[in-house]
């Protein structure tokens, strides 16, 4: 009988002695360790915004071994780098947290998003009370608004116009920051009917265009031209993004959308170029400009005026010449008195006026702004407004010489060659483009057969450099010739070294017969040549 009361009387007395641990720590109460985030409820995008944690112990006893985590919000930029969530162990917050000790940590990021996106960020902090077994985590957020962005965005194009006109948009884009941003692309929507044609500068893809670095106050436009289709009175809306990338995502920072409605003109206008819709021109060209119009409408029109204006940039407007019409403050105009067509132009009947002018012979960019150059007219008759844009393709070089030092390789021999001795040289190519890309370049020759290639080769963009035995053909693949290269760039070189021998005494002798050089301007899509000297050499006597 006694075991029996003492062993009731131990569990009572354990019972007791977990009831009492329990109540302990169920009457800990969470709201003893306070926490809080201040920071700015509003801001603007892409500036930097600073939360202060603040955490005070409001009750009697210590908090031990504490942890704050913070969660920065989605889309921002702070100095944790790509992680979203900040840990501080107990000892980078001061460690056990005493009753009335207040701490505060700050915490900065950068924002991204569009207009009136909402931003959540969030602090916790866990800890052990002093002689309790459990952790307690209290937590709380902080919410931001995003404010006005520092991108501008807009698109110009014309409210109206008529099924199967060609159609000139305008997306412009500036920035406000006081730091520039990277890594921007701007994405436009076309909608159903509209036929891409060009756009300058050239995109990644026909709507894609990388803006690598928009500086402070800085701005860029993107030109499209296309041809849109569509129905009478029919809206068709176009979109442009623009945004940032990061972390493999693309964060939207600013979208504008514009619409065009289809209109029923009652004149369709068209022009060609020296006999082609899409004539792409070259430096000291004469173009020959035909100007179409015809009546689509539903009655016949009189005395029409047709005024052209032509930018000055590229052109030599002493060489313009003027059929039938006149050149007066800067335009060209016929009217009802030069053409019989603006006189009376009866129900689908077509008209015709014409004019040329000469492409300047030299034309030099000072900085990448001036690549990809277009000779733009803007052609005006009755309520018809018509831009229409020739592209100039670039003018490439290609050069080569050889030296007798070691400026790419060792070379050794005499110079001027002598009969009977090896001499070793070195053989320069360098290719330029004036103002616009060039793809798929390549500089081609054929080495003589007192020339001996040392397969020794040399170039300052990683190029290949081929040798032929069967054909003696030495080949250069330069690939990609950057716009303004040999002006505003180092023109792209590559080198080979060759060795001879003459047998035969002479006053000079050739080294290489003209080196060829062939490329895809990127602008025009016309195929570009050039070709070099021959390269001689002098002998000793």
């Amino acid at each position: 009988m006694k075991k029996r009361t003492i062993l009731f009387l131990l569990i009572l007395i354990a019972g007791g002695i977990f009831a009492y641990l329990s109540w302990q720590d169920m009457s800990f109460s969470k709201e003893v360790l306070r926490i809080e985030i201040l920071g700015s409820e509003k801001t603007t995008i892409g500036d930097e915004v600073e939360y202060i944690v603040k955490v005070k112990n409001n009750g009697n006893i210590r908090l031990e071994s504490p942890e704050l985590i913070f969660e920065y919000p989605q889309n921002s930029v702070s100095s944790n780098g790509d992680a979203r969530i900040r840990t501080m162990s107990s000892s980078e917050i001061g460690g056990d947290i005493y009753p009335g000790e207040e701490r505060a940590f700050k915490f900065s990021a950068v924002l991204l998003g569009k207009e009136k996106d909402v931003k959540v960020v969030k602090a916790s902090i866990s800890f052990q009370p002093k002689d309790l077994k459990t952790r307690s985590e209290v937590s709380t957020t902080f919410t931001t608004i995003l404010g006005e962005t520092p991108i501008n965005l807009s698109i110009e194009a014309p409210a109206r116009v008529g099924t199967g006109k060609a159609l000139s948009l305008k997306v412009n884009y500036s920035s406000n920051a006081s730091y520039p941003l990277t890594d921007l692309t701007c994405y436009i929507t076309y909608p159903s009917g509209f036929d891409f044609l060009y756009s300058q500068p050239r995109g990644i893809e026909n709507n894609q265009f990388d803006i690598p670095l928009l500086g402070g106050a800085s701005s860029g436009r993107i030109d499209i031209s296309g041809i849109l289709n569509g129905e009478s009175s029919e809206q068709k809306v176009f979109k442009a993004r623009i945004g940032i990338w990061q972390n493999g995502n693309f964060i939207l920072l600013k979208e504008v959308i514009k619409g065009i409605e289809i209109s029923s003109p009652a004149l369709y206008v068209t022009q060609r170029v020296n006999n082609e819709s899409n004539y792409a021109s070259s430096l000291g060209d004469e173009l020959h400009y035909e100007i179409m119009f015809q009546n689509i409408g539903e009655q016949a029109l009189r005395d029409l005026a047709l005024i052209t204006r032509i930018e000055e940039k590229y052109v030599d407007m002493e060489s313009l010449e003027v059929s039938g019409g006149r050149f007066e403050d800067g335009s060209i105009i016929w009217d009802s008195k030069d053409s019989q067509d603006l006189a009376y132009l009866d129900i689908g009947q077509i008209g015709k006026v014409d004019f040329k002018i000469k492409v300047l012979p030299e034309i030099r960019i000072e900085d990448l702004d001036g690549k990809n150059p277009t000779i733009k007219n803007t052609v005006i008759l009755g309520e018809t407004r018509q831009d229409f844009l020739t592209r100039i393709e670039s003018a490439v070089s290609v050069a080569q010489k050889f030296y007798t030092d070691n400026k790419y390789f060792e070379n050794s021999g005499p110079y001027p060659l002598e009969t009977g001795e090896r001499t070793y040289l070195t053989i320069e190519w360098s290719a330029t483009s004036t103002y616009n890309d060039v793809d798929n370049a390549r500089i081609v020759t054929a080495l003589p057969e007192s020339i001996t290639f040392e397969n020794k080769t040399h170039s300052n963009g990683g190029m290949e450099i081929t040798y032929n035995e069967d054909t003696s053909e030495v080949v250069c693949n330069i690939g990609s010739i950057p716009a303004g290269s040999g002006n505003i760039k180092e023109p792209r070189v590559c080198a080979f070294q060759i060795s001879i021998k003459p047998e035969i005494a002479d006053e000079v002798i050739i080294l290489l017969g003209p080196a060829q050089l062939y490329g895809t301007d990127q602008w025009t899509g016309q195929t570009l040549t050039a070709k070099t000297d021959i390269l001689y050499a002098q002998m000793s006597f």
